[in-house]
């Protein structure tokens, strides 16, 4: 039977698989040919990771772990502010003393420590620090563009390469503290370097602290005392003034000596009498001390008199935290991963290569096709 002159023949080399184990055998089959291509995609792939692998730009961290400070980590700062407790309690007439805790957060170990943990998180310190380290100005002057933009995203790399984490996020007791550098060495040497740098900091902000709400309290004595001295004055005038009213009407009324019968709660107390009434307009005039009045003013006097003898003692030594593990050098580089990045390259050129032969060879496959057909 003859077969229509409108319908392609099929060449006689060409014959589908029967079945996936044929399929299968004729592609190794293909790839063993083209094996040079695969083994020299692979090799390429491969010398470029390598090269990749050399070259690419280094990434060590160093680490250390802290936790929440003891008490003897921060007596010394504690003594400094338990100083000043007398002044802040509250002495009441009956002799109770009301125990002031205004003092109490500046002593409370998770508060030294949470100001530890945000002076570290904080972008201000970071970048300060940075801007101070010799290696982070040598890598600025290699940037291609000097441009706000490069700046800022030099910036914002190196701002997440200082981290403080906690170990285990449902308890944040212990944390660890770590910054990553281009070298071994000095990843630990910043590492330290901005320990210090917070420690410093959070050191100063404590004794500022302190020295804040010692002055707040001392301004507040100052006006108490002011306003106490002003009642106190238009008291004393007031009862010269009533003083001298019962002296005149004593006077007018002939008596001179004390009468009794004649009633204490009266506006003006005659019952004195006109000696008494002298005596006693001589005496509130000659009052300097008004203390002798109003004896709140004792005390105040007494608390001022005690802020101007204490001072602030910043020459001491005191820890915001405890170490639990001391800044040590890394074992292991983060950046790059050379093994793993040869690995890939040897994996990605051998892809590759089996890609590349199998569409050469289908290339020809339909090129044969069509020199078929064309016939």
């Amino acid at each position: 039977m003859k077969v229509p002159l409108n319908q392609p023949s099929i060449p006689a080399y060409y014959a589908p698989p029967k079945n996936n184990e044929i399929y299968l055998r004729e592609r190794f089959k293909v790839l063993w040919q083209g094996k040079v291509w695969i083994i020299a995609l692979t090799m390429l792939c491969s010398i470029i990771a390598v090269i990749y692998a050399l070259t690419a730009q280094e990434w060590w961290s160093s680490k250390a772990r802290i936790m929440e400070p003891q008490i003897q980590d921060y007596s010394s700062y504690q003594q400094q502010v338990k100083q000043f407790q007398p002044i802040f309690d509250i002495y009441q007439e009956d002799g109770t003393v009301l125990v002031s805790e205004s003092l109490e957060a500046l002593v409370n170990p998770k508060t030294l420590f949470q100001r530890f943990i945000d002076a570290y998180n904080s972008p201000a310190n970071k970048k300060k620090f940075l801007d101070s380290s010799l290696e982070f100005k040598k890598i600025k002057t290699q940037l291609d563009t000097n441009t706000d933009e490069a700046l800022h995203r030099l910036y914002s790399e190196w701002l997440t390469k200082i981290t403080i984490t906690p170990v285990d996020k449902n308890k944040n007791h212990d944390y660890d503290v770590s910054l990553q550098a281009t070298t071994k060495e000095s990843s630990v040497r910043l590492l330290n370097e901005y320990i210090d740098t917070v420690k410093r900091k959070v050191f100063n902000d404590a004794l500022n602290n302190l020295q804040t709400i010692v002055n707040v309290k001392k301004n507040e004595l100052k006006q108490q005392k002011i306003i106490l001295e002003i009642e106190t004055k238009n008291r004393l005038a007031m009862e010269v003034e009533r003083s001298q009213y019962a002296l005149a009407i004593a006077q007018a009324a002939g008596v001179s000596k004390p009468v009794q019968g004649l009633g204490d709660e009266e506006l003006f107390a005659i019952n004195l009498g006109s000696d008494a009434l002298i005596a006693k307009v001589k005496a509130l005039k000659a009052i300097k001390n008004l203390d002798v009045i109003e004896p709140r003013l004792n005390g105040i006097n007494a608390k001022i008199e005690m802020l101007n003898s204490l001072t602030i003692d910043r020459s001491i030594q005191f820890q915001t935290f405890k170490t639990l593990e001391n800044v040590q050098a890394p074992i292991a580089r983060d950046k790059p991963k050379r093994a793993l990045i040869v690995i890939l390259g040897a994996l990605l050129g051998g892809m590759l290569g089996v890609a590349v032969v199998l569409i050469r060879h289908t290339s020809r496959q339909y090129e044969k096709l069509n020199d078929v057909n064309s016939i």
